[in-house]
């Protein structure tokens, strides 16, 4: 499980084994109090019996690690039930998110996707904390679609555009078009693109789309 979670750029994975006494036996149980270790037993509902695993590193990496990990255990331990469909939609995406290695605000989606209204105030003082208004829809943990509503006013997609180190000569360089189409006047618009191939997938109870397309 170690090297399963490197692919997904964790460095580790630490491991905790709780006893029928309902002490730790790991590694790294002597670095936690007894109230730390108590608290995230109750955090987790850890019962005597139960394998608790950590992965440590930044956010997203931890929660990318660690959701690939549930479902890998998920599979392995024959826990998901293919003929039951759970659907859910993801929304409150961040609208930008920090790049350590170019030192800036990235787009988590892209850089057209409309800002919350009311999150409008962060962009100048603290845009990581600005959601966006994009939206994904999810069957049985799958992405089978995912939208936005789009920017549509020029004075705000150029705000957003310097927010993410994007220069007023790099923007009429590679935006030009969009920026000259958004100052005449366009309506608020969005939309959805769905993977019916994924779709598709799960209907059929495979696990690739490789099975339910003519793959290339």
């Amino acid at each position: 499980l170690t090297a399963f979670v490197a692919v997904y750029r964790a460095k580790g994975l630490a491991w905790v084994k709780v006893k029928e006494d309902g002490e730790w036996q790991a590694p790294i149980a002597k670095f936690f109090t007894e109230e730390e270790r108590a608290d995230m037993a109750a955090t987790l509902g850890a019962q005597p019996g139960d394998l608790l695993f950590f992965v440590a590193d930044t956010p997203s990496i931890v929660h990318q690690a660690l959701s690939e990990l549930r479902l890998e255990l998920a599979r392995r331990l024959s826990l998901l039930d293919k003929d039951t469909f759970n659907f859910l939609w993801v929304t409150d995406f961040p609208l930008v998110e920090y790049d350590h290695q170019e030192k800036r605000h990235v787009a988590v989606h892209h850089p057209f996707t409309a800002p919350r209204e009311e999150d409008l105030p962060l962009l100048d003082t603290d845009p990581g904390k600005m959601r966006s208004r994009a939206y994904d829809l999810v069957l049985n943990g799958t992405e089978i679609g995912g939208g936005s509503i789009r920017i549509h006013q020029q004075e705000m997609q150029s705000r957003i555009f310097a927010s993410l180190g994007i220069s007023a000569e790099e923007a009429a360089d590679k935006f030009d078009f969009l920026l000259k189409a958004l100052e005449l006047g366009a309506p608020p618009h969005g939309g959805m693109a769905f993977g019916l191939d994924r779709l598709m997938m799960l209907l059929a109870g495979r696990d690739t789309i490789r099975d339910v397309i003519a793959f290339p």
